[in-house]
């Protein structure tokens, strides 16, 4: 499944659903035309944006997260990634891993990627 007007490499779909399971596939903080916005913060802000349309489309919600990877280039911008992450997701969050690597596609600074389940009861 691919949602208009969020950017994705050829190769990729934006998510998969089977039954009422959602996979969303890695997700940048990107313009359309695959700029990085901003620094770790922005690309947090503008991944999780782009996750909440990819749902919207499924018939979720970022409420129907239960699990988020988040991927970080530089693990000493933790702090910032995770300020951006419970500016969305707030005092619920769903289970998450931050995993530190070495480079990203297209050299961003974090790339998020989740799982949903419609009937979820968080």
């Amino acid at each position: 499944m691919n949602v208009d007007g969020v950017p994705r490499l050829p190769a990729f779909s934006h998510a998969v659903q089977v039954g009422d399971v959602i996979h969303v596939a890695g997700t940048l903080g990107t313009d359309e035309d695959f700029n990085l916005v901003g620094n770790v913060k922005g690309q947090t802000l503008q991944a999780l944006e782009y996750i909440k349309r990819i749902l919207e489309e499924c018939g979720a919600s970022l409420d129907d997260v239960v699990k988020v990877n988040v991927y970080l280039t530089d693990m000493t911008t933790f702090d910032d990634m995770n300020e951006a992450y419970t500016s969305v997701f707030g005092d619920s969050p769903p289970a998450r891993i931050t995993v530190g690597c070495s480079a990203l596609a297209l050299g961003a600074a974090v790339e998020i990627d989740c799982v949903a389940v419609l009937t979820t009861d968080r």
